[in-house]
C-alpha cells in the first residue's frame, strides 16, 4: 500500500474544510485535502445561492434570530461564539485574502435580509453566493507559491477512519479516548487504497441531502462522514432534525432538484396555490418569511389540499431588469424551461436541504475521538438546535473551520503513527454489478423521502425500519464481497446515517423545528 502522511488531514473540499486548510497551511504545516469529485468546486458550499452574514461589530439579535429560529433548542454558547468571532473571520479570510467579489454599491458591501432575520445581514453575489466563495478560495489556496505544502487530492474517496491496533489490542485501551491518526483512501482512478497517516484529521464532508429523493444539494452529499465517524466510535447527535428547503424548482429531470434561494422571498417574491391563492396569511403571521419549516409545511399541505404537484411562486411583480440582475442563475435555469420568471410564476416543492445534527463536537471542533475534528455541516455543535436560521450555514462553516484550525495547531504532535501498526487494507477483487448499486440507492432514496420525510409518523417509521433491516444486511454482505467502488463506499455510508435518522425519529416523539412527527 502507499502511504502518505500530513500533519492535517482534511477530508471534504467545501467553504468549512478549505477555511481550515488555509489556516493550517498558513502555519507552515503539511495538508491534504481529500475530495471524492473529480472537480474540488463540487461540493455543497459552490450550490449555496442565498448569501453569507455578516456582521462587522458583535450583534447580539444575530444570537434572538437564531434561538427564535432554532424554536430556542439551540446550544446559546455557539450561537454567542458565532455572533461575537464571525465578523472578524469573515473579514480575514474571505474580504482580505480570498477577495470574495460580493455585491456592493458605491464601494460598500451590499446587504440583504432573509426570512426570520430582524435586520438586512446579508452578503451576497447575485443568486451563485457559494459559488463566488468556493472559486475565490480554492485560487487562494491554490497559487502553489503561497502554499506549497498543499496537497489537493481529486477523484479519492475516503472508505474508513484509521483507529489502529496495537498487537491485536485496540489503542483505545491505551488511550483515554479512542485515536484517529488517519483514513484509508481510494484513488478511484487505479482502484488502489492509500493509508494516509496524519497527526490531526478534519472531516468536513457536508451532509446529507441525497439520501433523499428530492434533495438540493450535490449528490456527495451522503453521509460519508457521519458514517466513517460512527464506526470509529463518535457519537451523532440531533439526526432527525432535517431541514428542507420550501421552494426548489420543481421538475422530472433528476433527484437534485435546482434551488430558488430564500433571498427571492425575502425581495418580496409571493407563494401562490394552483389555484391562484396566495395562501401564507393562513400559516404565520411572517408570511413567506416564516422560518422555513413552516413555509415547507405550508406547501406540502396546499399540494395535498388542491391536489396538484406543486405551489408557484411569483417574483413577476418586480421589475424585470432588476429580477435579471438579482437573480440571474435562477432566470437562466428557469428560461432553459421556457419559463421567463419576469412575466410568470415558478414551479416549486420542498426538498431535503440541511442537516441540522451530525458528528458531535465542543466549540473547537473537536469529536469524541482523540486527533478527529468535525466542521461545517457534517458537524454539530448545537448551534442550530431543532432548526436553520437562513444564511447561517456557510458563516458556520467558514467560522469552525477557522476555530478548529487553530486549536489544531496548538495540539500537532512531533512525530506520526507508526505505519507498522496500521493494518493492511484487505482489497477484494470481485466483480462489481453497478445496476444493482444504482437500484440500491434508488430503494434508500425512496424509503427516505416516503417515511423518513418531511412528515414522519409511527406507522410511516415502522416501515422504514423494516425496510433498513433487509437493506442494511444485503448491503453490507455485498460490500465484503466486490471490489470497492465510490458508488458502493456511499451507498454503505448512506444506508447506515439514514438508519440513524430513522432510529432519532423514532426517540423523538415531539414535533419542533424541522422535525414534525404527526
Amino acid at each position: 500500500m502507499s502511504v502518505y502522511k500530513f500533519d492535517c488531514l482534511i477530508i471534504g473540499c467545501g467553504i468549512a474544510g478549505l477555511t481550515a486548510a488555509i489556516k493550517v497551511a498558513e502555519a507552515g504545516a503539511n495538508v491534504g485535502i481529500v475530495t471524492r469529485a473529480n472537480e474540488p468546486e463540487e461540493s455543497n458550499t459552490f450550490w449555496a445561492q442565498g448569501g453569507i452574514i455578516y456582521t462587522p461589530e458583535f450583534d447580539p439579535l444575530l444570537e434572538d434570530d437564531i434561538a427564535k429560529a432554532s424554536s430556542y433548542t439551540h446550544n446559546k454558547e455557539a450561537s454567542k461564539l458565532l455572533a461575537q468571532r464571525s465578523g472578524e473571520i469573515l473579514k480575514e479570510i474571505l474580504l482580505d485574502k480570498a477577495q470574495t467579489n460580493f455585491v456592493k454599491k458605491n464601494e460598500k458591501l451590499s446587504f440583504t435580509k432573509e426570512a426570520a432575520h430582524s435586520k438586512k445581514r446579508i452578503i451576497y453575489k447575485g443568486d451563485f453566493t457559494g459559488k463566488e466563495i468556493q472559486i475565490s478560495l480554492l485560487n487562494y489556496l491554490n497559487n502553489r507559491k503561497r502554499f506549497p505544502n498543499v496537497s489537493l487530492l481529486t477523484g479519492h474517496t475516503a472508505i474508513d477512519l484509521i483507529t489502529p491496533t496495537h498487537h491485536g489490542v485496540h489503542l483505545q485501551q491505551r488511550y483515554l479516548k479512542r485515536k484517529v491518526v488517519g483514513a484509508y483512501i481510494l484513488n478511484q482512478k487505479t482502484g488502489e487504497v492509500i493509508k494516509a497517516i496524519s497527526k490531526q484529521t478534519v472531516l468536513a464532508t457536508g451532509g446529507i441531502g441525497s439520501l433523499y429523493l428530492h434533495h438540493s444539494n450535490s449528490e456527495g452529499a451522503r453521509g460519508d462522514g457521519h458514517a466513517m465517524a460512527k464506526r470509529a466510535g463518535a457519537s451523532l447527535i440531533n439526526m432527525e432534525f432535517v431541514q428542507f428547503h420550501p421552494t426548489t424548482f420543481f421538475d422530472r429531470s433528476s433527484h437534485r432538484r435546482f434551488l430558488i434561494s430564500e433571498a427571492m422571498r425575502g425581495e418580496g417574491g409571493i407563494l401562490i396555490n394552483s389555484d391562484g391563492n396566495e395562501f401564507m396569511k393562513s400559516y404565520h403571521p411572517d408570511r413567506e418569511l416564516a422560518p422555513r419549516d413552516i413555509v415547507a409545511r405550508a406547501i406540502a399541505e396546499e399540494i395535498i389540499e388542491t391536489r396538484h404537484e406543486c405551489v408557484y411562486l411569483d417574483i413577476s411583480g418586480k421589475n424585470a431588469k432588476w429580477i435579471k440582475s438579482r437573480f440571474p442563475t435562477i432566470y437562466q435555469h428557469c428560461l432553459g424551461y421556457k419559463l421567463d420568471i419576469t412575466k410568470e410564476p415558478i414551479p416549486v416543492v420542498p426538498s431535503a436541504h440541511y442537516t441540522c445534527g451530525g458528528v458531535r463536537t465542543d466549540l473547537n471542533g473537536k469529536t469524541d475521538l482523540e486527533g478527529l475534528y468535525a466542521v461545517g455541516e457534517v458537524a454539530c455543535t448545537g448551534l442550530h438546535g431543532a432548526n436553520r436560521l437562513a444564511s447561517t450555514s456557510l458563516l458556520e462553516g467558514l467560522t469552525w473551520g477557522y476555530i478548529a484550525a487553530i486549536d489544531i495547531l496548538e495540539n500537532l504532535e512531533d512525530e506520526f503513527f507508526s505505519e507498522i501498526e496500521i493494518k493492511e487494507w484487505n482489497l477484494v477483487h470481485g466483480e462489481i454489478d453497478l445496476a444493482l448499486v444504482q437500484q440500491d440507492w434508488l430503494t434508500l432514496k425512496q424509503t427516505m423521502w416516503n417515511y423518513v420525510g418531511l412528515t414522519r409518523t409511527s406507522n410511516r417509521l415502522a416501515r422504514a425500519s423494516a425496510m433498513f433491516r433487509e437493506l442494511k444486511d444485503e448491503i453490507e454482505r455485498f460490500y465484503k464481497n466486490v471490489a470497492l467502488h465510490d458508488s458502493l463506499i456511499g451507498l454503505r455510508n448512506a444506508v447506515e446515517v439514514g438508519h440513524e435518522v430513522l432510529q432519532a425519529s423514532q426517540r423523538n416523539k415531539e414535533s419542533i423545528g424541522c422535525f414534525f412527527r404527526k
